[in-house]
């Protein structure tokens, strides 16, 4: 088993914990590691660690902070099979979901180290005669992040190179379900050389998360989860005086026109629903079929589900994993039973699942729900797996009201040949990313992760401009020098 250690000022330390929480591969059911559960005593080390480091780290020139952000690019790229084999192992994804994660990684570091040009402030002269005004970025100070398990690679770099590249000290608490791929990355990290306390890793679950929302520390804090934690953490972290970006759940819905590439609408629409078996903030879990598109729709995409291969990530061809734990499995299952129940039907069941040679893992295969009510839970809930509900419209309009409907608004799709109709729908839909023959419309990093309604409490967004604000705070300077003051040589 690997041990898991904490990161603070520097050195691998272990944690304080009383309790841990077996790490076990959710494929296989191997026991892989136990995550110590640390509390208020490791957050507070890690605290004052990066506080202690800050005063220094600010001062760093911008084009020596990202010289340190550089070489981590070069590492992770030299390491990344490794790290994707580590992500397959803890999480349950395939290897090259896995691989995509850690490009998405790579890409936001490249764009950190942008840095010296955004961190750029304003001037303006002569705003009253003989008086400049000058807008500067200084860093915010001790930041931290309250990571997620199902992108254990990609999401805490989502904010950790912008924070270091603006000037700011860091923490980072990995999911106690999946904390080896930040025990390896932080690996490369040691070997940086950066100034100890500048970067700090604190392995614990619920005691750790307040002790961050509560540290008079921190000042700020980034979070990517379900809407529930994301409102928990919002609040809390908010009352006590901090900015905040929480991330939240989804019910992303992809509405199919009768005008659709049905052949690249399905195969889309399938690897966005049971890519990474569901597990992903971007996944389609509602396919919306408008007028006769539905027939074509339906026979196509049970195919595409009934014919997934589903295993063990690591092993070639597998084009599903398992999903994280076995009572993520039992949850699924229970709420594609609950929509039986509402009248749903279920033209392709991937419930009671068992994958031979790998009986001891989580897997639900591939499912599609037809017909699902729409005020009952499944509407309601994010369900977090392999499962797709298909409703019907009459029309775009019809689509594009149903789609608002939800309290969710992190990603719509739409599948069409007419520009007109997509603009109707980019133009109208209540969703923070629009995918427009898209089934996971990801920004790249130099674009906003964006979030509306409950799937996104905050103002500034992960990645690119809107992390570097975040990761800043505005100075804003007014200047008189008169000229009779000008000393006289």
């Amino acid at each position: 088993m690997t041990e898991i250690l904490n990161y603070i000022n520097g050195r691998w330390t272990p944690s304080s914990a009383a309790e841990f929480l077996d790490v076990i591969n959710p494929a296989t059911g191997e026991l892989l590691g136990r995550a110590p559960l640390g509390g208020a005593d490791d957050v507070s080390a890690a605290a004052n660690a990066a506080q202690a480091a800050f005063p220094a780290w600010r001062a760093t020139p911008p084009e020596e902070r990202i010289q340190y952000l550089f070489r981590l690019k070069v590492l992770l790229e030299q390491n990344l099979e490794d790290l994707a084999r580590t992500i397959t192992m803890e999480c349950g994804k395939t290897l090259d979901e896995a691989r995509g994660e850690l490009r998405r990684a790579v890409e936001n570091v490249e764009v950190a180290c942008g840095a010296p040009m955004l961190l750029k402030g304003e001037i303006a002269e002569d705003i009253a005669s003989g008086i400049d005004e000058l807008m500067l970025r200084q860093p915010v100070g001790v930041c931290a992040t309250i990571a997620p398990f199902n992108f254990p690679g990609m999401i805490p770099f989502w904010y950790l190179p912008y924070a270091l590249a603006c000037g700011d000290t860091y923490i980072l608490k990995p999911s106690e379900k999946v904390p080896l791929t930040m025990q390896a990355v932080f690996r490369l990290i040691d070997g940086l050389g950066l100034p100890p306390g500048v970067v700090n890793l604190v392995n614990g679950a619920k005691g750790a998360v307040d002790a961050i929302l509560d540290s008079p520390i921190v000042r700020a804090v980034t979070f990517v989860g379900s809407t529930a934690t994301a409102k928990y953490v919002y609040t809390r972290a908010a009352a006590n005086g901090k900015r905040v970006t929480a991330q939240g759940g989804a019910k992303n819905p992809v509405v199919i026109l009768p005008d659709a590439d049905m052949d690249s609408a399905v195969k889309i629409t399938a690897d966005s629903a049971f890519g990474c078996a569901g597990q992903r903030c971007l996944a389609t879990s509602l396919a919306v079929t408008v007028e006769n598109a539905h027939g074509g729709f339906m026979e196509r995409m049970c195919d595409a589900a009934s014919g997934r291969v589903v295993g063990y990530g690591l092993e070639p061809g597998v084009q599903m994993g398992a999903v994280i734990t076995h009572a993520s499995r039992e949850r699924i299952e229970r709420l594609v039973g609950e929509a039986v129940s509402e009248g749903a039907g279920v033209p392709v069941d991937g419930r009671g699942a068992v994958i031979q040679g790998y009986e001891k893992g989580s897997f639900v295969r591939p499912t599609i729900l037809e017909g699902a009510s729409q005020g009952g839970e499944m509407a309601r809930t994010e369900i977090f797996g392999p499962v797709l509900s298909v409703l019907h419209a009459r029309s775009l309009d019809e689509a594009i009201r149903l789609v608002n409907s939800g309290r969710y608004g992190n990603q719509a799709s739409l599948f069409t040949t007419s520009g007109a109709s997509a603009r109707q729908f980019r133009y109208a839909v209540e969703a923070g990313n629009v995918g427009i023959n898209i089934g996971v419309a990801a920004p790249m990093a130099f674009f906003p992760f964006s979030g509306w309604k409950e799937s996104f409490f905050g103002d500034l967004h992960a990645q690119g401009m809107d992390a570097v604000e975040f990761f800043t705070q505005k100075k804003v300077v007014i200047e008189r020098w008169p000229a009779s003051w000008t000393r006289k040589f």
